[in-house]
């Protein structure tokens, strides 16, 4: 796959999408999970929303290290999905 090719900003926006409806599905579902641990459930929500964050910053900077790579002429490193 070439880079910036359509088909590799498809992919791009294609995981961006899968990424950010997975974050607001996890934040809305943990709450209501973990509602009823009272303040240890809110701990928890806090600490599995600092993990889910963290996740997302891997995923944005793996994903201007494939940008960077392209414009370096090294190429996409691995986010395909075909």
């Amino acid at each position: 796959m070439s880079c910036f090719s359509i088909f590799f900003i498809e992919n791009i926006l294609i995981w961006l999408v899968i990424i950010g409806a997975i974050v607001a599905l996890v934040n809305l579902l943990l709450p209501l999970v973990l509602g009823w641990l009272g303040s240890a459930g809110s701990i928890i929500l806090a600490a599995l929303k600092i993990v889910l964050w963290a996740v997302v910053a891997i995923f944005v900077i793996r994903v201007v290290f494939d940008l960077a790579g392209c414009l370096l002429g090294s190429g996409p490193t691995g986010l395909h999905l075909r």
